[in-house]
């Protein structure tokens, strides 16, 4: 019988941490710098050809609900092809059976080494952007949008989006947790510590620990890493990033968050609210815009120290708050972390000091002067949230100044389920021309269908529906069988 466990006639690239993070913050410098793409291919290329002790290259790319999806290629085969492509009609939200065949691009500048020890020896990972028949971007492929979007600031008005995510999850005893909670019913906690309060070697801290090792070696420049409010919940926070950067990030946290638990025996779990009675978990994302005289949202004498285009930025968001907010919160879940009894950002509205705004003002100096947007979840799809975010916050419709106003201001507040989400984003001429006639009526068609399988009313207890056919949980042959 053949042993596969003899590792002596095999010799695979294992790199050490400290130089994974060194190549990391390498590679990344070519994204900030906007590196020719075709001089970073070349280089690419030359090092996959002389390294030989990698087998294979992983190309990740995410579809239009932000489910990311990964090819493993052969190396050699890699290096000799003409073009890649995949079956877009296996993955929901792109192409139907009839018209299946879908082309991979390679992001040269989005490389990374991988830590051999929890995603295996000899492998790199690549992002990959999703092309058309006819090689032109592929109109769901939000990656690409947000790529060349912000690729047209820089050139064009010399701006950089800089963007950070705020990652909250929960962390579960056994593997496959939410994949199993249609048997089971329930998620058992794996510690009960609380906020910023846990013993040094509670299951929790040793996985937080573990996971924020693999970001610093993977270049994520951590900051701070913490139990969160909530039992046996955790955040890892790591320094802003040009925008497309951020998008990935919040895409490798997951998973290597995921694969760490795995590793553990656990389940890293992010949806937006898991455990009824319990604080949900979100994502907030804090963005600013930097120019050629530094950040252009500080302003000493303007108020809470933001400038004109600040605000303006600010309120553009604020007023198409509603028809953002089924990008923003993407499931049926999601609306469960909008309750207003645990300190829910679902007030539209901009503050300096109240965390039910859907907009804080952090307090900061002149290089950290930004926006946080607190009513994001976990599970939205990071480059179509940027995207939406940063191109509402420049271009979107504002509010008339020349409109009377009200005497009494009435607090407006978020739809507070989905299906209220779905009618102002459905109704929204400026989500349409955000996201694109074809997007737009495909993104709404997979919310409906995920909402569809969950009951209307939804009480005050998660259900199992809600877990089972969440499109970061359920797969293929789980939801044809429905």
């Amino acid at each position: 019988m053949m042993n596969l466990s003899r590792t002596e006639l095999r010799e695979f690239l294992e790199i050490p941490y400290e130089k994974l993070e060194e190549l990391n913050l390498q590679s990344k410098a070519y994204q900030e710098q906007w590196m020719p793409m075709d001089k970073v291919e070349a280089e690419r290329r030359a090092y996959l050809a002389d390294e030989t002790r990698i087998k294979a290259v992983t190309v990740a790319f995410s579809d239009l609900e932000g489910r990311l999806h990964m090819l493993d290629y052969d190396k050699k085969y890699l290096l000799k092809a003409d073009q890649l492509t995949f079956d877009g009609s296996s993955i929901r939200g792109f192409t139907r059976i009839a018209e299946s065949d879908l082309r991979l691009g390679i992001d040269w500048r989005a490389f990374y080494w991988m830590p051999a020890d929890v995603f295996g020896p000899g492998k790199v990972l690549v992002f990959g952007h999703v092309l058309d028949r006819d090689h032109k971007p592929y109109a769901a492929d939000f990656r690409s949008r947000l790529m060349h979007y912000t690729e047209t600031l820089h050139k064009e008005k010399g701006i950089v989006a800089n963007v950070s995510a705020e990652i909250e999850g929960f962390l579960f005893a056994n593997r496959d947790a939410e994949r199993a909670y249609h048997e089971t019913g329930h998620f058992e906690l794996i510690s009960t510590g609380g906020y910023y309060h846990s013993l040094p070697q509670d299951p929790l801290r040793q996985f937080i620990d573990a996971a924020a090792e693999v970001q610093r070696a993977m270049g994520f420049e951590n900051e701070k890493d913490h139990p969160e409010v909530g039992p046996s919940q955790f955040e890892m926070n790591f320094k802003y990033a040009p925008a497309l950067i951020a998008a990935d990030r919040i895409q490798l946290y997951k998973l290597l968050c995921r694969q760490v638990a795995q590793s553990m025996g656990m389940t890293a779990s992010f949806l937006p609210k898991p455990l009824t009675g319990v604080n949900g978990s979100g994502m907030h994302t804090n963005i600013s815009l930097a120019g050629r005289d530094g950040n252009l949202f500080w302003d000493e004498k303007g108020t809470d120290f933001m400038s004109r285009q600040g605000w303006d930025f600010t309120h553009r968001i604020l007023h198409n708050a509603e028809d953002l907010c089924l990008i923003l919160n993407a499931s049926v879940n999601a609306y469960r972390r909008l309750d207003p009894h645990y300190e829910a950002p679902n007030e539209i509205a901009a503050s300096p000091t109240n965390r039910s705004s859907m907009i804080r003002i952090p307090l900061a100096g002149r290089a950290g002067q930004r926006i946080e947007v607190r009513s994001v979840g976990p599970d939205a799809n990071p480059y179509m949230l940027i995207y939406a975010l940063l191109r509402t916050g420049l271009e979107g419709p504002a509010p008339d100044p020349r409109a009377p106003q009200p005497k009494r201001v009435r607090k407006r507040l978020l739809p507070g389920n989905i299906y209220d989400a779905m009618g102002s984003y459905r109704r929204s001429i400026w989500a349409r021309e955000l996201l694109g006639a074809d997007s737009h009526a495909k993104y709404c068609d997979l919310k409906e269908m995920g909402a569809h399988r969950c009951p209307r009313e939804m009480g005050n207890r998660i259900k199992r529906s809600e877990i089972m056919y969440h499109h970061e949980v359920t797969n293929q042959m789980v939801w044809n069988q429905f």
